[in-house]
């Protein structure tokens, strides 16, 4: 059990000493997770608002559908993107494949269906008496929307942090099209895996504290947000 502690030991001396390799590997993690929730928060909350809200023919289906989609596997999704971008797929003559904007698009698809179906919910629960209330001042559809999303903006981005810890702690679909090759598409849970396999645990347990602590960080400011809104 000694091992154990020795790696808790010579993990604090990488966080302290600021190593190179650790900063730069958490640095792109950062880099392509807060890139894909930004794409994604920009597709999804919109749609997921303008869906929550609208009334049509099958919305109990297309419910199972969007809360099915939420729990999409990260290893599919990477499968499927890296056979578009495969140099035999549709996109392959852009050489995305093993690079930063290949992990990005990995992950802006996986998150869209949490960040779509997390603000559907809210807006199907929530936002019936905000648009009730914009329908009788004669707001059209988009200025409900809006307005919505301003209203419920903590509860947003509650979501968005929650999509921003999804793609941050994920492994499978970036290992899959970044390749984890080092210095270039290195990231905190491809290099954990790697670590732990080779026995190298006070590189993974470092990186595993600051992936602890970067969710800590998120959803403190955000609860700190919404004490003071």
């Amino acid at each position: 059990m000694d091992y154990i502690g020795q790696g808790f030991r010579e993990a604090l001396k990488l966080l302290i000493s600021l190593d190179k390799e650790v900063f730069k590997i958490v640095s792109l993690s950062i880099l392509v997770s807060s890139s894909a929730t930004i794409f994604a928060s920009l597709i999804s909350i919109p749609l997921g608002v303008y869906f929550g809200i609208k009334r049509f023919r099958g919305k109990r289906m297309f419910s199972r559908i969007t809360y099915t989609m939420m729990s999409v596997p990260s290893v599919v999704v990477g499968l499927v993107v890296a056979i578009i971008l495969s140099r035999r797929g549709p996109f392959g003559q852009f050489d995305l494949l093993y690079t930063k904007k290949a992990m990005i698009i990995a992950q802006t698809i996986l998150v869209i269906p949490l960040v779509f179906g997390l603000t559907y919910g809210l807006a199907k629960s929530r936002g019936d008496i905000i648009d009730r209330v914009a329908f009788t001042l004669g707001a059209n559809k988009f200025h409900t929307v809006i307005l919505i999303i301003r209203e419920l903006k903590i509860d947003i981005l509650v979501n968005i942090a929650t999509a921003f810890s999804r793609a941050i702690s994920e492994v499978g679909a970036v290992m899959i099209v970044g390749g984890n090759i080092k210095g270039y598409t290195r990231v905190i849970t491809t290099t954990i895996s790697m670590m732990n396999s080779m026995g190298d645990y006070p590189m993974a347990i470092a990186l595993g504290l600051v992936l602890i602590l970067i969710s800590f960080v998120i959803h403190s400011l955000i609860y700190s947000y919404s004490q003071e809104d």
